[in-house]
Formats: structure tokens, C-alpha cells, sequence
């Protein structure tokens, strides 16, 4: 793998999930990772609830706006090394219709957006899948990605889904 790892996050909306994923990563893989979200069918904003649990966390200025993933399957668009699918819609993209030959790997959270209930229950769940996805983040900024196969990569990330046995929006 080449010296800084461009990776996409995919996700349905790019409201929540996709988008927590990208500013943690810029905001703890330093300048070793190029960090990048989109959506399949992009939100008109970013949720103000996966605002709210980036705030305390997230240094940067950079404003967070939802992005569809046909900017990134354009031949000018940065090329991917590494694609994460953040749900089983996005899982269904393939790998092929990016530019360059990037590892596809899946981490499927729950959609906090979709959880109902009281204003409490819904930041529970944003909070719950955050730190899910915040541990995730920690392990794979870890990972000795240069010195690893392509294989072993995706074998790596795709296995981190055994970190969140609790299971959807656990108390």
C-alpha cells in the first residue's frame, strides 16, 4: 500500500454513520490516511445527532456535508485504496466501479437515524453506534497496513465486526 491510504466510507444517507467514520479517521489517523464519505442516496444534511457526538471528539474545521458516490467513481476522482461499506445497501456497491483496484471490506451498523422512541432513545443509539465505529477506527488506524497483503487487509477489517457484541443499540 502506498504511503497515505485514501478511504472511502459508504453508507446509505451519508447522514450519520459514514460521515462519524470520516471525521474520526482524519481526525485520528493524521496524515498517513486520506479520509472520504458518501451516500447512495445522499441526505440533504448531516444529522444533527451525529453532529453533536463529534463535537466533544472532532478537532478539525472542516465542514461535514453529505456526497454521493458517483464523485468518487469518476477517473478524476481520488483514487480508493480502501472502501468500507457502512450498511448492507452500500455492501452491494462493487469495488469495480471506483478508479484504481480498491480493497472493498464491510462494517454494517445499525441506522441510528431509524431508531424510534423517546429524544433519549435516538441519542442512545447515535451514541452507541459512535463509540462502535470509534473503536473500530482505533484498531484499523493500527493495523500495519504497508506491510500487510491485500488479503489480509480485508480479512483484518472485515473481521472487526466482532468487536460489537452487544449488539443494535444495547443500553
Amino acid at each position: 500500500m502506498k504511503q497515505k491510504c485514501n478511504v472511502l466510507f459508504l453508507c446509505w444517507a451519508n447522514s450519520a454513520r459514514s460521515i462519524m467514520a470520516e471525521a474520526l479517521l482524519r481526525e485520528l489517523g493524521g496524515n498517513k490516511f486520506g479520509a472520504y464519505s458518501a451516500g447512495i442516496q445522499p441526505a440533504t444534511n448531516v444529522h444533527p445527532l451525529a453532529l453533536a457526538q463529534l463535537d466533544p471528539h472532532v478537532t478539525s474545521d472542516q465542514r461535514m456535508r453529505p456526497a454521493s458516490w458517483h464523485l468518487y467513481a469518476r477517473p478524476e476522482a481520488p483514487k480508493m485504496d480502501l472502501i468500507i461499506a457502512m450498511c448492507e445497501q452500500s455492501g452491494a456497491l462493487s469495488p469495480t466501479l471506483f478508479p484504481g483496484d480498491p480493497m472493498f471490506c464491510r462494517w454494517n451498523f445499525p441506522d441510528p437515524v431509524e431508531k424510534h422512541g423517546t429524544d433519549a432513545d435516538q441519542a442512545r443509539a447515535f451514541e452507541q453506534v459512535f463509540r462502535q465505529i470509534l473503536r473500530r477506527i482505533s484498531v484499523f488506524v493500527a493495523l500495519p497496513l504497508h506491510s500487510m497483503k491485500p488479503a489480509e487487509t480485508v480479512a483484518a477489517i472485515d473481521g472487526m465486526h466482532t468487536m460489537n457484541q452487544a449488539g443494535p443499540f444495547a443500553a
